[in-house]
Formats: structure tokens, C-alpha cells, sequence
């Protein structure tokens, strides 16, 4: 079989289509042939070495989805023929609350979803909702989950609260922002396009903010002054541009880095405004399974920019990173 390998830690570049032997599913595993994968942005920071632990050669992507046509021992033989979605993490453990050490993605340290076929645990495939496409589906699991567990487990976001998304065009903030819009809230978000705020605006959001534009903390303050929530991948670069705007006892729930690791904060903002700030990373299976549900529920479908065939899996990597607009970057088979 074929798929999108690193085989040195150079940057996009370095990623070839290469020939791998096809995998055999082990006990309790399914074989899935892929219909197509999603990109996220760490397979990115993956090209650049910017990952912990990497051991190479490794195949790339986390999201996906296919046809189960082989299972292993203690499989039910029926499953062959299923048409499924993955859920990206292993290992999470028996705790809801928080991941084992040991969690991690497929894609690194994991087998990659940019490939012909993958093995994975049985209960990691999870039937495909009819509404959604194979495209639609490989790009929900990672930034569909990370913003579900964001909002709903973490934020336990209400209807008519004030939902700040910073960095919507992203796919987890793409996919925030549909799902805050759906779950009720009045949504605001920040990007660094006019693409990127007016399709959020298509989507529900009731204003935006271009974090280019030098006065965006003054403008956020006049129209969305008492947010509840705030939902950011960014804080480096945008967290003393909204926290004026926080009303007292706001849930800032961080997901990523974007920008740099480190930001500052000063400690009157926080306990004078008995603010809570809540770290979160990707989600549990039956959080998937939630997301999944409530999609269906709403008729929900994830936003996508662009797909590629996987031929051109290379060029998928390179728009991901140099002209990707709103939504997910999709590889079919």
C-alpha cells in the first residue's frame, strides 16, 4: 500500500508517497481501507520536529474514515463492509476526566490515517452517521472533539451566553463556532481574514474581529462586553486583547498554542474577576460519540476548504500550511 511518510523532520517537504507493506488486523482489530483523511496543523508542526518523542519514518494524519474490510481475532466477522469514521486517540484510560500519561494520536506515535489501509482497535471505528459523507466524516474526529469537549464538558456552555472563538477559520475553530451557534449561544469570533469572518458569519456568528486591525480589542469591547466563554488556541497573541471584555466569572477554555506557548497574565485580571482558566486537549471516545450524535441531531456537517485526491496528499500538506482558508483540508482515496 501506499502513504504519506516522513521520513525526516526538514518541513513539509520531506513527505513522500511511499510503498509500506499493507497491515494485518491483530486481535480485537479492524482493517480499515480509507476513503479519505483530514489534515490538522500538527501534522505541520510534525514536518518540522516540533513534536515530542518523534521516531522515524512515520506516517501521517490523525482523522479519517473508510470501510472495515478485514477484522482480527475476536472481531465479529460482520463488521466487514461497515462504513466507519476513526476515533484519533489511544490509550486514554478509564478516567473521563483526564487522559493516562500514555495518550496519544494516530499519526505519531500512532499509524497514520493518510494511507491506504490502517489497523486500529475494533471499538476506535465507529459507525459513520448516514448524513455525513466520507470527506464530512474523516474531517470531524480531532477538531470535532476538541471543540465539543471545549465547550460542552469543559465550559458546559449554555444557550444565550456570550461564546468568544478566536482563530475561527482554523478547523477546531471552525467547527466551535458551528457548534456554538447550535447549541444556542451568541457567537463571536476573531480571524485574520474577511474569508474567515464572513464565513463564520454565514455560519451564525454575530460579529467578528480582524486580530490584524490594531483596535480589535477596543471593538470586541463595545459590541460583545460580557462574554461568558471564550474558546482560544491563541492565547499568546490574543489573550490581553479580550480579557477587558470577560464578564465576572468567565470560563477561558485553552486548546492550543498557536503564537508561542508562553503569554501574560496579569493576576488582578484574574482574581478580581474570579475568572477560570481551563486547559483542554482532544476528548474521549464516547465524547466523539456525543458529538456525533448531536451532529445528526442538528444535521450538523463539518466546514471543509479544499479537498485533494491522494495523489496530490503532498500539495494537501503544502495548501494546509501556505493558503488555507475556512474549515478542513481533506485527502480522499
Amino acid at each position: 500500500m501506499k502513504a504519506l511518510t516522513l521520513l525526516s523532520a526538514d518541513g513539509p517537504e520531506s513527505v513522500i508517497l511511499a510503498e509500506h507493506e499493507t497491515p494485518q488486523p491483530g486481535p480485537g482489530q479492524v482493517r480499515v481501507a480509507m476513503k479519505a483523511a483530514a489534515l490538522n496543523h500538527r501534522e505541520l508542526w510534525i514536518t518540522r520536529g516540533q513534536y515530542p518523542g518523534m521516531a522515524l519514518p512515520a506516517t501521517l494524519g490523525a482523522d479519517g474514515a473508510g470501510v472495515i474490510d478485514a477484522v482480527g481475532e475476536g472481531v465479529d466477522a460482520a463488521r466487514i463492509g461497515e462504513a466507519v469514521m476513526l476515533y484519533p486517540g489511544m490509550h486514554w484510560g478509564d478516567d473521563p476526566a483526564l487522559p493516562t500519561p500514555n495518550f496519544a494520536l494516530l499519526g505519531m506515535p500512532g499509524p497514520g490515517t493518510v494511507a491506504e489501509y490502517i489497523c486500529v482497535d475494533a471499538h476506535d471505528a465507529i459507525v459513520k452517521p448516514a448524513h455525513l459523507s466520507f470527506e464530512e466524516a474523516a474531517a470531524t474526529p480531532l477538531a470535532g472533539v476538541t471543540a465539543w469537549r471545549g465547550l460542552r464538558t469543559k465550559a458546559e456552555l449554555r444557550a444565550g451566553e456570550k461564546l468568544l472563538i478566536t482563530g475561527v477559520g482554523g478547523g477546531v475553530g471552525a467547527f466551535a463556532c458551528m457548534l456554538g451557534v447550535a447549541m444556542g449561544a451568541e457567537v463571536f469570533v476573531t480571524s485574520g481574514s474577511a474569508e474567515g469572518l464572513a464565513r463564520a458569519a454565514a455560519a451564525g456568528a454575530k460579529a467578528g474581529f480582524n486580530y490584524n486591525d490594531a483596535d480589535w480589542r477596543k471593538a470586541l469591547s463595545t459590541t460583545a462586553k460580557g462574554i461568558d466563554v471564550v474558546f482560544d488556541g491563541a492565547p499568546a497573541t490574543s489573550f490581553a486583547n479580550y480579557v477587558r471584555a470577560l464578564r465576572t466569572g468567565a470560563r477561558v477554555v485553552l486548546y492550543g498554542s498557536t503564537g508561542g506557548p508562553a503569554f501574560t497574565v496579569q493576576a488582578p485580571d484574574i482574581f478580581l474577576r474570579n475568572l477560570h482558566l481551563i486547559g483542554t486537549n482532544v476528548g474521549t471516545r464516547d465524547e466523539l460519540a456525543a458529538l456525533i450524535a448531536f451532529m445528526a441531531e442538528h444535521n450538523l456537517k463539518p466546514p471543509i476548504d479544499r479537498t485533494f485526491p491522494f495523489a496530490e496528499a503532498k500539495q494537501a500538506l503544502a495548501h494546509l500550511g501556505d493558503a488555507h482558508g475556512y474549515g478542513k483540508v481533506v485527502i480522499t482515496f
